[in-house]
């Protein structure tokens, strides 16, 4: 083996290849895509893509989850609702471009499909944990009471995009999403989010 090759190196290359392939052929829709057609593309056999990620879903999981490394870190400037109207345009941002379409193909046929379902919770949990910190930063800073239930306020800042990207087929323009992060902020200052 060269000095400059590591082992894995084959691994990662298929890896590579495979969600390449990936990302190039759901521009023809998910619908038309098989592990078969992502191999062939890849050029690499089938049962490398079936022994490394099991299915189709699989290997879009994983896609995801590089859409997700390339994410902009959560934002914290200090100020609960520029932090919110970020992280809302930030969403934004990711919905209407290549993994918003990953997110929708998989999120229209998890009624159909468990496994697409099953990735499609699982990036959407990992994504608001992430989102949970805008408000447990201000939680800390004391803009808000203990006990604030982030998760709950961030899917409350969540659910108008996701409707309007999965449900009623609307654009999400900027001012809309702006809206929603100054209602959801508005909510948790006045305390909506707060055990009673």
């Amino acid at each position: 083996m060269p000095a400059n090759q590591r082992p894995g190196g084959r691994s990662a290359r298929v890896r590579a290849a495979v969600l390449t392939a990936a990302r190039g052929l759901l521009a023809d829709g998910y619908a038309e895509l098989t592990v078969e057609r992502i191999a062939k593309a890849a050029g690499v056999n089938k049962t490398s893509v079936y022994r490394r990620w099991t299915d189709l879903e699989g290997v879009l999981g994983d896609l995801l989850s590089e859409y997700a490394s390339e994410v902009v870190p959560i934002p914290d400037t200090g100020d609960l609702g520029t932090d919110l109207e970020e992280l809302a345009l930030l969403v934004r941002r990711g919905m209407t471009g290549e993994p918003g379409e990953l997110i929708t193909a998989l999120a229209t046929s998890a009624p159909r499909n468990p496994r697409a379902a099953q990735v499609v919770r699982g990036f959407l949990a990992e994504r608001f944990r992430l989102a949970e910190a805008v408000v447990d930063h201000a939680i800390a800073r004391g803009d808000l009471p203990q006990g604030t239930d982030a998760r709950a306020a961030i899917e409350v800042l969540g659910a108008p995009l996701f409707l309007r990207l999965l449900v009623v087929d609307e654009p999400l323009d900027e001012e809309f999403v702006r809206r929603t992060a100054a209602a959801t902020t508005a909510a948790l200052r006045a305390g909506v989010f707060t055990p009673r």
